[in-house]
């Protein structure tokens, strides 16, 4: 069974957050599909994954910019999984229909989006009567994760 966690961000946005999450998956031999709603974001996304720190790479790509199994971290717009990732990010509102083809799902909210509050909360409730292990992890003042449920 799939484990879906719920990253409720708080102090910082989630381009901040990504790239520590993503080293995380990384580390464990996974790839991963970064799934967003809208294809500006995700170039935006893709830009900042290659600029955000002078001292660190991020093997990632998306449509438009090589062959997907080349790369362990992909960006998309669509319910696909072109790398065979493992764990699937899904920001701004994204949802999978394929929660059962991952390890991992992680919903990564927005805390002071009211809109985005309510769409994790639904999801929430979707992924529990479905049977999945579903965990809340919330960040702190400090934007370190701590395990609320």
């Amino acid at each position: 069974m799939t484990d879906i966690l719920f990253y409720h961000l708080m102090a910082k946005p989630v381009q901040d957050v990504l790239p520590d999450l993503l080293r995380k998956s990384l580390s464990r031999n996974w790839n991963v599909v970064i799934h967003g709603t809208d294809e500006e974001r995700i170039k935006a996304l893709n830009t900042y994954l290659w600029t955000y720190q002078d001292d660190s790479f991020l093997p990632h790509s998306m449509k438009g910019e090589g062959e997907a199994m080349d790369h362990p971290i992909w960006l998309t717009d669509e319910d696909d999984n072109p790398n065979q990732a493992a764990i699937r990010f899904l920001i701004d509102g994204a949802k999978t229909a394929y929660t059962e083809n991952y390890e991992r799902v992680i919903y990564l909210f927005d805390g002071h989006d009211r809109q985005a509050l309510t769409q994790a909360r639904l999801s929430w409730k979707e992924e529990k009567a479905a049977g999945h292990t579903v965990t809340y992890w919330a960040q702190n003042a400090m934007g370190r994760w701590e395990k609320k449920a």
